[in-house]
């Protein structure tokens, strides 16, 4: 195992990020049994500090973390965990430790983590009245419907590109990714699955 750098208490901090988003999730302590066993398992281990014993993250939720790849820093002295979390990471049901500000205020998530919460508000709005949401009465028009706008804001976008119109093409773009999970979500397929497939084929792509 690379030489690492574990404090006096025998620990090392290690920082979970959202291998799919690049959102960073929470921070843990290992020792070299916890990270043995995150290396092993493909899933995250932690020691628990207050509890002084190992810690499989979701044991008990069922909210774990897959593992995808550990990273040391240059000093060997903290390690960046990239996971694909199950569910909620914080205990507080939120998708981020880090979601409040020095002062406990929320905080809106970071542009890293947005197309993640978009996607669960567009789920959300699927079940609401078609009078009070421009995205429930898309779902109310059906699947050709949605597949249409899909390609009318994707023509824009082109247009808008093509005239060299930079601003045009930032609203045409936003226009288009929104559809476009509105279209993901009524034919069932998660965002994190488009994501996955983008990472396999960038892996593929540096591995040829």
């Amino acid at each position: 195992m690379f030489q690492l750098k574990f404090d006096a208490l025998g620990l090392i901090p290690a920082i979970v990020q959202d291998a799919l988003t690049g959102r960073v999730l929470m921070l843990g302590w290992m020792n070299e049994e916890a990270l043995r066993r995150t290396l092993n398992t493909g899933e995250v281990w932690f020691w628990s500090r207050s509890r002084q014993t190992l810690w499989h993250k979701g044991e008990t939720s069922g909210n774990v973390l897959r593992v995808h790849e550990v990273r040391a820093d240059c000093d060997a002295d903290c390690l960046l965990v990239r996971a694909e979390p199950a569910g909620p990471t914080c205990h507080t049901g939120r998708e981020s430790c880090f979601w409040q500000d020095m002062n406990g205020n929320a905080l809106q998530s970071p542009p890293a983590g947005f197309l993640d919460e978009l996607a669960e508000i567009v789920q959300s709005r699927r079940v609401a009245a078609p009078d009070e949401s421009y995205t429930a009465r898309l779902f109310a028009q059906g699947r050709l419907k949605i597949a249409q706008k899909v390609g009318e804001e994707g023509l824009e976008a082109a247009l808008a590109g093509a005239a060299q119109n930079e601003d045009r093409l930032i609203e045409e773009s936003a226009d288009l990714l929104f559809h476009l999970l509105v279209l993901l979500n009524e034919r069932g397929v998660a965002l994190r699955d488009v994501l996955a497939r983008l990472a396999e084929r960038h892996t593929r792509a540096t591995q040829a």
